[in-house]
């Protein structure tokens, strides 16, 4: 997954470890991530994830009357193309990212109607209430060791009833090596086997983390963070979408799904 030498392993990677590696990488490869990326994901574009499902049909953040003067917290924010795409709708997002280089290119687009903030998911440095919905487009969650920490910093900062919307890769993928083809439609590992997947330099230095939790564990930890669960969307592989993107591709699409998307709601 990196553009960085090195190789892949299976082993435990704790909190601090897969923030601080993380951080780097992102910061290493968000340049590469935009340029190869970037065309699909637009400019001020909310997709959901590699399929293209795109929020302005989706609604999952709610009746689109609600947006325009909502206060909405994007967590892994990346170049902020969601966090843009709310600001259009009269919202007023906040984008967050660990990461420096990729809010860099948020600002390289444009940051207008939108704040630019840097700080680690699990220690959102806002006041509690102060936002109407929260949302994350494969950002954060999959490369954070303890998610219940960072759902129940989101539940704080929520208002009540406002919404928490998460997308990452669905747990089914994790059973499946990461190929587009036909190499990729067998089951090569356990999905039960949340051993973290871990990439490491040569020396043992951590370089990228990445955590696998099943669907009923993704379940539990919004309960335990005092969430409720209104929906779990599996977007189904567009007939419009050829596009390959590492292991998701039409191919694959047809067959099983490629991502998964919880819809909370703080009580």
């Amino acid at each position: 997954m990196t553009d960085d030498e090195g190789y892949a392993v299976r082993r435990d990677a704790g909190d601090a470890e897969s923030s601080r590696a993380n951080r780097r990488w992102w910061d290493r490869n968000a340049d590469a991530y935009q340029r190869e990326h970037g065309t699909f994901l637009g400019d001020d574009r909310f997709v959901w994830g590699p399929e293209g499902l795109d929020e302005a049909d989706a609604r999952l953040l709610g009746d689109p009357a609600t947006l325009p003067g909502a206060r909405v917290l994007e967590i892994g924010a990346g170049a902020a193309q969601c966090s843009r795409w709310l600001a259009a709708q009269g919202a007023r997002p906040v984008a967050l990212d660990i990461a420096h280089r990729q809010l860099q290119h948020a600002l390289r687009i444009g940051a207008e109607g939108l704040a630019v903030v840097q700080a680690d998911a699990g220690a959102l440095p806002f006041a509690d209430a102060s936002f109407d919905l929260a949302c994350s487009a494969y950002g954060a969650v999959p490369f954070v060791a303890d998610p219940v920490r960072v759902f129940r910093e989101v539940r704080r900062v929520l208002r009540p009833g406002g919404r928490w919307v998460f997308s990452v890769t669905h747990p089914v993928r994790w059973a499946l090596p990461d190929e587009p083809g036909p190499q990729g439609l067998t089951v090569s590992a356990s999905y039960f086997d949340r051993t973290p997947y871990v990439e490491q330099d040569d020396a043992g230095r951590t370089l990228y983390v990445e955590h696998h939790r099943t669907v009923g564990d993704r379940v539990r930890e919004v309960v335990a963070a005092g969430l409720r669960l209104v929906d779990l969307v599996e977007p189904e592989w567009p007939a419009w979408n050829a596009r390959e993107w590492g292991g998701w591709s039409p191919l694959r699409g047809a067959l099983i799904p490629g991502t998964a998307i919880f819809v909370c709601v703080r009580d």
